[in-house]
């Protein structure tokens, strides 16, 4: 009786980066546990590591097209899964804890983007539109280069052509019957 040869990592991991799926597929399956269980003891932190372990393949399937077999995956694998730890605490070092009570402070902080919230800025937006829409032309222009574009007074002169004095006194109408609407 013949019994079937195992491919090593190494040939998987070449037929992966040929194109072979089921090569990855076979690799991940006798990796994912060992290498799982490396990064919880590590981290003991079972979202981070969930968010390591899937980096860190990530990071497999990045590199397969240039994968030489110049040492075995496993040593490969691993040197990733090192180097990604050791970022992940290089950064606790320049990063201060989160205080104790990071999660309480979080949930008493109001959600400003609630739906009253967004039909109030909605309506305001309207309201601007529709004021702005009453303008006559040339102040509503000078008032949209100005507010929109955040052009100089000497800009807006080039491209509408007129002078400073002009554009100031369109702006200041127009700024006047703005808020004349909007604050009755």
């Amino acid at each position: 009786m013949n019994a079937a040869v195992t491919p090593t990592d190494e040939t998987l991991m070449l037929a992966y980066a040929g194109g072979n799926l089921h090569a990855f597929e076979s690799l991940y399956s006798r990796h994912r546990g060992p290498l799982y269980r490396f990064l919880m003891r590590q981290l003991r932190n079972q979202a981070l590591a969930d968010e390591m372990f899937q980096d860190v393949w990530q990071r497999v399937v990045a590199a397969r097209a240039g994968w030489k077999p110049e040492a075995l995956f496993t040593t490969w694998l691993y040197r990733i899964a090192h180097n990604r730890l050791n970022d992940h605490w290089r950064a606790l070092k320049h990063r201060p804890p989160a205080p104790e009570d990071a999660e309480e402070r979080t949930a008493r902080m109001a959600d400003p983007d609630t739906p009253e919230r967004q039909l109030s800025q909605f309506e305001e937006r309207r309201r601007l539109q529709l004021a702005l829409d009453e303008l006559p032309p040339e102040q509503r222009e000078v008032v949209l280069l100005r507010l929109e574009q955040e052009l100089t007074l000497e800009e807006i002169g080039a491209i509408v052509g007129a002078g400073r004095e002009t554009i100031k006194s369109r702006l200041r109408y127009a700024m006047d019957k703005l808020r004349a609407r909007l604050n009755p």
